[in-house]
């Protein structure tokens, strides 16, 4: 594996402030953001794996908390903030427009890997930055709680389901069909919600890594 520079990013200001960890490859030719599903944080060990995996080819990975720790304790009661799309969302593209403006990321395409309901958020973020978000990928999520931002994407989707979570696989489909972005569904066989099965997780990284390299669009200019 080449190494890797980890560096502790604050994404916003004052009580709005979350923390990511960025990870970059030498020569990284992009870099992807992790939103993370209801109730996790930035130490998903799910996500953590899929990073790993694509750091490995070469990427650059955020991944980063898309709550404030007092939003969180009050989420834990609630369960209520884990479904503010508009406010995870607008995490992202914070997120997104602060790799736009680092010396090591302004160059570098952005994907997105969505988990559960983070996929929502996910989709959210690339509707609203077109510009900047080159791929996305979905493990396990919920897409159609993006809901009218679907058709804005632009980006191509990759969506990710286990074949015995027969009602996200359900929803899934029905999302992919209100898309105009070019879109692929992957059906993990023997998988359930969390794709926690032996060999599962493994499969999903491995797809999303070929997602995120297979687009020209996902690589900087001199990496093509």
């Amino acid at each position: 594996m080449p190494a890797v520079t980890v560096r502790d990013l604050v994404i916003g200001a004052g009580d709005d402030a979350v923390h990511g960890d960025l990870a970059l490859p030498p020569s990284s030719p992009s870099v992807v953001v992790f939103a993370h599903g209801s109730g996790s944080s930035r130490f998903s060990p799910r996500n953590r794996a899929v990073a790993t995996v694509l750091q490995h080819a070469g990427l650059g990975t955020l991944l980063l908390d898309l709550l404030t720790p007092p939003e969180e304790r009050v989420d834990d009661i609630t369960r209520r903030l884990r479904f503010d799309f508009p406010l995870l969302a607008r995490r992202l593209v914070a997120a997104i427009d602060l790799l736009g403006t680092r010396p090591d990321t302004a160059r570098l395409p952005v994907g997105l890997f969505g988990a559960s309901t983070g996929a929502a958020a996910a989709l959210r973020a690339a509707a609203e930055r077109p510009e900047r978000v080159s791929a996305v990928v979905s493990r396990g999520g919920r897409p159609d709680l993006a809901e009218e931002a679907l058709p804005q994407v632009r980006a191509p989707v990759l969506l990710l389901v286990g074949g015995l979570d027969a009602d996200v696989l359900r929803l899934n489909r029905a999302a992919a069909d209100r898309m105009t972005a070019p879109r692929h569904l992957i059906v993990v066989p023997g998988a359930t919600h969390l794709l926690a099965e032996p060999g599962t997780l493994e499969q999903v990284a491995t797809a999303a890594r070929d997602w995120f390299l297979d687009f020209p669009g996902f690589l900087a200019p001199d990496v093509r």
